[in-house]
């Protein structure tokens, strides 16, 4: 049988459109992607959702999908001013904190949620909250360990407002500058030019980042916002080849 144009068209849509509504009914269709965090393998926590796993790309919508925690708290956390928090991506903080000495990003999120949830969350590198954040949490239960990490990478002052700046405390104010001129650590003023410098060879630098290598001294926290890569993970990573250099 010789099937001509109109009924073959039809034929063809019935599949096409049939096949969505089935899928969509199966659960099997979706139109936008879902964000769901990595669990805990082991200990008591096992099961549960890891703040580890939240990616610049997660919104606060997102956490709360895996977390329970609202996106009115977490924009109170973070000081961040918008109309609609569920909207927006953790790697936006580092941005709207661009001007900030202290690194506030998609890894204090990451602190926040765990602290706030009772979460166990690697504390070996440093992560920052501004003073909102720490008040939030301080209301809390928390360990000695956590008030403790808490009192050592807390902002005072700490803004969204990049016109406004952030006052370090006045008993640390003094030794950061030795501090900084002995250190090989990848901050947020950190250039690429630096690292280099620190005998991280141009090519693993450009493996790491997914792209090519702009102007050496560019910051490589400017970079990342620019496009749109996230710098907490990046800066782990460089870390991890500065420290190997060393």
């Amino acid at each position: 049988m010789t099937l001509t144009s109109k009924p073959l068209a039809a034929i063809l849509f019935v599949i096409l459109f049939g096949g969505i509504m089935f899928s969509t009914a199966m659960g099997w269709w979706q139109t936008e992607s879902t964000k769901e965090a990595a669990t805990y393998t082991e200990g008591e926590f096992a099961g549960q959702a890891n703040p580890a796993d939240i990616r610049g790309s997660y919104t606060f919508g997102d956490v709360e999908k895996n977390f329970g925690i609202s996106p009115d708290v977490l924009a109170q956390a973070f000081n961040v001013q918008t109309d609609n928090p569920a909207a927006f991506a953790a790697k936006e903080l580092e941005t709207i904190y661009a001007e900030s000495e202290f690194e506030i990003g998609t890894a204090s999120v990451r602190l926040f949620v765990a602290f706030y949830n009772g979460l166990p969350l690697d504390l070996s590198t440093d992560m920052y909250l501004p003073q909102s954040g720490a008040d939030l949490l301080k209301a809390r239960t928390l360990t000695p360990d956590q008030l403790a990490y808490l009192e050592a990478h807390t902002i005072p002052n700490a803004t969204a407002d990049p016109s406004a700046p952030t006052v370090a405390p006045a008993q640390t104010a003094e030794p950061a500058p030795e501090a900084e001129s002995t250190e090989r650590a990848v901050k947020g003023k950190t250039t690429f030019q630096e690292v280099l410098d620190w005998g991280v060879p141009q090519a693993v630098i450009e493996q790491i980042m997914g792209v090519a290598m702009p102007n050496p001294l560019t910051k490589i926290k400017d970079f990342c916002a620019e496009q749109g890569l996230d710098f907490e993970t990046i800066k782990v990573a460089l870390q991890a080849e500065v420290d190997k250099a060393k």
